[in-house]
């Protein structure tokens, strides 16, 4: 009896079951071929509320990000520009900022200037008088010091940005070549190392600079040497007259009396007053170039040795030493040539720096060129 009531229970909880399946199955949508676009439209719309809030999400991370890009580009600009224009900061993260964004100096027409251009003369003079000559620019001396070459700097970028100019408007360049060919000079005279591992040493130990710093330095002396060449056509032509006298076959020392405005030389035929080797300092590297290109007896044609037109003589050669004589055509100052541009199209400063005295000369601390 008991058998049969429990089968008689669990039928029937079986067929309760049944039915509402019958029951919810019946209860379902049915989709057909007419009615399937509204039914996915359906179930698309049930969705959307849980898609919603992450759009919102998102436009919220993106606001948010732009508002935090937005504060940092105000609060670096401001910095930059009270650090640089009212404080006249020169630490290195203002120079690299100025790499990257080109703050002006100065102006000149409707040509600016880059405090860049500034700061690296600045660095420069300041890493070899802190490292090779142990100055304290905290100090009052060191101060006064940085106040005198920084307003040399800024003479100098604004000479600089005038030559640029004057070679533009003369078609006046120097290649990649020609810078690389005045530090193959250099080094194969020892004045900066004679390897390329020296050469970076040297370059890092006493001015701070890296190779392509050096290359971008003597591209601007390349580039002011061959402008005042063009420019100063009384040398140009004076030292053409010293050339064609020789070559007409007056004595050299005659012509380098004659000639001549290196007035320590003149007076003895031209003829320096000590031998040379390859490592003489006392003589600009294209001057030790051409001379170690002549046996005795020869004569060079018109070097450009950066401050003035020459014609060297080999005397005498022995044991890699050298006699020699020379006729040298002083260049004028480029201040000449570069005061009519000055007065044409003047130049405005946005910084103002302090009146000082004037450096010594051997302040003025540069690579040999």
């Amino acid at each position: 009896m008991k058998k049969r009531l429990k089968k008689f229970r669990k039928s029937k909880k079986t067929d309760s079951s049944s039915s509402k399946d019958l029951v919810t199955t019946s209860n379902l949508p049915k989709v057909t071929n007419d009615t399937v676009a509204e039914h996915r439209e359906e179930v698309l719309s049930s969705a959307r509320k849980y898609i919603y809030p992450l759009k919102q999400s998102k436009h919220k991370i993106v606001v948010f990000t732009v508002s935090i890009v937005l504060v940092t580009l105000v609060i670096f600009f401001t910095y930059c520009t009270v650090a640089l224009y009212k404080l006249q900061s020169t630490s290195a993260f203002l120079y690299k900022a100025t790499q990257v964004v080109p703050f002006p100096i100065a102006r000149q027409g409707s040509r600016f200037i880059a405090y860049e251009n500034y700061l690296f003369e600045v660095r420069r003079y300041k890493h070899f008088q802190e490292n090779q000559q142990d100055i304290d620019f905290e100090t009052e001396f060191g101060s006064s010091q940085l106040d005198e070459y920084k307003r040399r700097a800024m003479a100098k970028v604004i000479n600089d940005a005038y030559i640029k100019q004057l070679a533009k408007e003369n078609d006046i360049s120097v290649s990649d070549q020609e810078v690389e060919d005045q530090i193959t000079l250099l080094r194969s005279q020892e004045k900066l190392g004679s390897s390329e591992d020296v050469l970076e040493d040297v370059l890092r130990e006493y001015f701070g600079w890296s190779r392509d710093d050096f290359k971008r330095y003597t591209r601007s002396n390349l580039l002011e040497q061959k402008v005042l060449a063009t420019l100063d056509v009384d040398a140009t032509g004076r030292a053409d007259a010293a050339l064609a006298s020789l070559q007409n076959g007056m004595e050299f020392s005659e012509v380098a009396t004659n000639f001549s405005d290196n007035a320590a030389t003149k007076a003895n035929g031209g003829e320096f007053g000590f031998t040379i080797d390859k490592t003489n300092s006392d003589l600009p590297p294209q001057a030790i170039d051409a001379i170690f290109k002549l046996q005795p007896g020869e004569t060079s044609g018109i070097v450009n040795t950066g401050n003035a037109l020459e014609i060297f003589k080999v005397l005498e050669a022995s044991d890699g030493k050298i006699k020699a004589a020379h006729i040298a055509i002083n260049f004028k100052d480029i201040n000449e040539f570069l005061n009519d541009e000055k007065a044409e199209i003047p130049t405005r400063t946005y910084v103002t720096l302090p009146e000082t005295q004037p450096l010594d000369d051997d302040t003025q601390v540069a690579p040999t060129q």
